[in-house]
């Protein structure tokens, strides 16, 4: 990819902004959800854009984790990149739901002068029947995930997903990363034990499958400035500028905590654990960065997260296959933070003062589903339901939480887009950080060539 493409989608992010804005004032908010305009807009990011993202997304995980491992010939070594991989996912969310939790005591975004907000307070009154249905919908939704856990709690909820009833099934839905993943490692550790001509040709149609998906991934990325710019324009025409003022305090909070975790934690984790340099690291994933931000989504933008990883920051295939796509499905840093300071404003905002009892209770459902609900539509939204369940069951406050939800839901579009980034930069930096402990010595080489090109 062109070293220069980075600003193509950089200068669509901005367009599309500016377009959404113009179409909003040209059209009016009241009639903006029938307009031609951001129909338009619409098709070309989430039809088109993600649409061909998400198309590569299985055929693409499966060669690239097959042809990493099976190529070497030994799958020697990989109990341990399993054990990395795992202890570096929990700490960073243990770490970024603390911050979270931190951030929001102190700037407390649901109080004004000590007293529950009282704008976001009467708009919720106000709405109500709208947000109550809202939160409803989530409620739901949560209700069906807690009753198809199993055993085990979030261990067995992970193993289930990981197995899949039928294999084809599993293959044509990019909800199903983990079944792929296992489908994937089995495989390829099939093939390592495998003896024969057919091993051979197995192997190689796969690795000719994933340099095929690799090409044309990079065919889709020339047409990311389109769908940057259609994303954005979007977003931006149908969000209502009146109700943010009021969320302001709240949005900030959100931003100053995932803020924190990306641009402090997890640089300070890139240079004092990985020995790189973090800059060189942000350089290398900033495709991949400006795509999550657009797309909102871990998995569409799975593609170029690795293809960023591999070709930019030098990650071997062997560790990056292994890495992402797992913690594309299960390593969710921005998500768990938000949980955390989303039920505590919640809270707030009702008037409700948690003890230290009820907010380690909550870190702990934060970090479980984060995990847990992570394959679900608005997952985010629908975990925060299930941690206020669990911590105001029997609570006054309780009863009206599910219209505060609906407040959220109202303002989640920019701070989901933000979280997601968070997301997916933890994961590229798990990646960095354990090839390095497994020797790899080309790591975050390109970007430091790139830099002193540019």
């Amino acid at each position: 990819m062109h070293t220069k493409h980075h600003y193509w989608i950089m200068a669509a992010l901005v367009l599309g902004v500016a377009a959404g804005w113009i179409t909003q004032i040209v059209v009016g908010l009241e009639n903006i959800n029938e307009s031609e305009i951001v129909k338009l807009y619409t098709f070309l990011g989430k039809t088109v854009f993600i649409g061909l993202l998400k198309m590569v997304i299985v055929p693409l995980i499966f060669s690239s984790i097959v042809s990493g491992i099976a190529s070497l010939g030994s799958g020697e070594g990989f109990g341990r990149l399993g054990l990395k991989t795992v202890a570096y996912y929990v700490f960073t969310s243990v770490v970024a739901i603390v911050i979270g939790l931190t951030v929001v005591n102190v700037v407390q975004p649901g109080l004004v002068d000590g007293k529950p907000n009282p704008v976001v307070q009467n708009f919720i009154e106000n709405n109500r029947d709208d947000f109550e249905s809202k939160g409803k919908e989530f409620s739901t939704t949560a209700a069906g995930v807690k009753e198809s856990k199993p055993p085990l709690g979030v261990v067995g909820e992970l193993i289930s997903r990981m197995i899949p009833e039928n294999v084809f099934a599993a293959a044509s839905d990019n909800g199903a990363m983990l079944s792929l993943i296992l489908v994937s490692l089995l495989v390829a550790f099939g093939l390592i034990h495998t003896k024969g001509p057919g091993r051979d040709t197995l192997l190689n149609g796969v690795v000719g499958l994933n340099d095929l998906m690799i090409t044309i991934t990079g065919w889709i990325m020339l047409l990311a400035p389109i769908g940057v710019f259609g994303l954005m324009a979007s977003v931006i025409a149908q969000t209502g500028p009146g109700f943010l003022l009021s969320m302001l305090r709240y949005v900030v909070a959100v931003l100053i905590a995932l803020g924190l975790h990306i641009f402090v934690v997890l640089p300070a984790l890139l240079f004092f654990v990985g020995r790189v340099n973090p800059w060189r690291h942000f350089v290398a994933m900033k495709d991949a960065l400006l795509t999550s931000f657009s797309t909102a989504s871990s998995s569409a933008t799975l593609p170029v997260t690795l293809r960023c990883l591999q070709d930019n920051a030098g990650v071997s295939k062997r560790t990056s296959s292994f890495v992402l796509p797992l913690g594309a499905t299960v390593n969710m840093d921005g998500t768990a933070l938000y949980e955390c300071v989303a039920v505590l404003f919640v809270a707030q905002v009702m008037g409700a003062s948690l003890g230290l009892a009820e907010q380690f209770t909550i870190v702990v459902l934060a970090l479980a589903t984060s995990v847990g609900v992570a394959g679900v539509p608005s997952a985010s939204l629908v975990a925060i339901v299930i941690i206020i369940q669990n911590v105001a069951a029997d609570q006054p406050w309780g009863a009206g939480a599910m219209a505060a939800i609906g407040a959220i839901y109202a303002v989640d579009r920019v701070l989901d887009m933000c979280r997601t980034s968070v997301n997916i930069f933890s994961d590229s930096c798990g990646a960095v950080i354990i090839a390095k402990s497994e020797g790899e010595s080309g790591v975050l080489v390109a970007a430091a060539e790139e830099m002193t090109k540019e």
